[in-house]
């Protein structure tokens, strides 16, 4: 499914929905910051603005139980081949190390 946002609504979307999640567990800003180690003036600044560091994000996910989707979102699909001349043309190809594209 393709979607047609602007980084800048996702960004916005990502804080709604963390701020969403830590409500629906009860959770206030002081208690996700305890409880992930991130310290409570970046979570406050990320509610209000969005702005974090990943690894703080993921810090916060992995309390409000969304590191593992943010795994799977990331995870390369595997290949659904649909016929026997697609299997053996992929496995003659070698697989790339480095991208191609400047």
């Amino acid at each position: 499914m393709l979607l047609f946002i602007s980084p800048d609504r996702a960004q916005k979307k990502i804080k709604e929905n963390t701020r969403a999640r830590r409500l629906q567990l009860e959770l206030t800003q002081e208690g996700l910051a305890v409880r992930s180690g991130v310290p409570l003036p970046t979570i406050r600044l990320f509610e209000q603005k969005g702005t974090i560091s990943l690894t703080s994000f993921l810090k916060i996910q992995t309390v409000l139980g969304g590191l593992e989707d943010i795994l799977n979102a990331t995870q390369i699909p595997e290949n659904h081949f649909s016929s026997i001349d697609e299997v053996l043309k992929a496995e003659n190809k070698p697989l790339r190390k480095r991208g191609i594209r400047k």
